[in-house]
């Protein structure tokens, strides 16, 4: 979310909610391809940066000295950007933390994300790429390149909006944080230190218990009824015909992404 989501919440852009619900009727496989078809549009719009692939995890992962922190380097990125993701679950101190974002503190420069909307691992490194290349491109719609994270999960151009449905609120209890850092391209040698004091950061400032980061933590944490309803997916009619939870799960995790990718189309 960053130092300065405050900032943005003036915006007031509405997105076109018909075509959007018209998008989420699809088929699973329809909704693939218009990833893929998105995904290569921007691209085309960035050739510097190569996009990955839809079905592609598009990173390789190296972990910390500790369980906290998960170091990742996200392909098709500049090597100079590093990802680093934690996860708290029961947060007790959520309205300190929020203030700190309002304060523009800049010792909180976090993309501080509710796990509560969040489907899967994928997710918030599909986000995290997106508002790296951006940032690289020079092209962020907000302050910068953590509170693009949190735009970048939603399927709206409400920018104001994004900041309240899948940032921190002085009431979430469980928290996904990212944290990008950008080295020199000879800074290999620091790079573990400047993990190792995001770590340490982390530990002192969030009351929370650590939570590794992975697909089945974050789907214990997820509120589906808050994702079928930030995604508009309360009015797909051959979703609710599974009945198997972990294949509905699957589906709307897809859904949920093809919305972050279909944005403003």
């Amino acid at each position: 979310m960053g130092s300065n989501c405050q900032e943005s919440s003036k915006s007031t852009i509405i997105p076109d909610s018909e075509n959007t619900e018209a998008e989420l009727r699809l088929t699973p496989s329809a909704k693939r391809q218009k990833i893929d078809h998105q995904i290569q549009a921007q691209a085309q719009a960035h050739p510097h940066s190569a996009a990955p692939e839809a079905n592609t995890t598009f990173q390789h992962s190296k972990m910390s000295s500790t369980s906290l922190l998960e170091t990742l380097q996200l392909e098709h990125v500049p090597s100079t950007h590093s990802v680093h993701i934690a996860v708290f679950r029961g947060v007790e101190n959520a309205a300190f933390l929020h203030q700190q974002l309002l304060a523009r503190n800049a010792d909180f420069e976090y993309a501080l994300i509710d796990a509560a909307v969040i489907t899967s691992r994928l997710q918030v490194l599909s986000a995290a790429f997106k508002a790296i290349t951006l940032q690289v491109a020079g092209t962020l719609k907000t302050p910068n390149v953590h509170s693009e994270i949190v735009y970048a999960l939603s399927p709206a151009s409400n920018i104001a909006e994004a900041y309240r449905r899948h940032g921190i609120t002085p009431t979430t209890k469980d928290l996904v944080i990212v944290k990008i850092l950008i080295s020199p391209l000879d800074a290999d040698s620091t790079e573990a230190a400047r993990a190792e004091d995001i770590e340490k950061h982390l530990l002192a400032h969030v009351k929370g218990q650590p939570a590794p980061f992975t697909d089945e933590t974050l789907s214990a944490l997820t509120d589906w009824g808050r994702v079928r309803k930030y995604y508009k997916l309360n009015g797909v009619g051959w979703l609710d015909g599974i009945k198997d939870a972990g294949a509905k799960n699957k589906e709307m995790d897809t859904l949920v992404m093809s919305g972050m990718a279909l944005r403003g189309v």
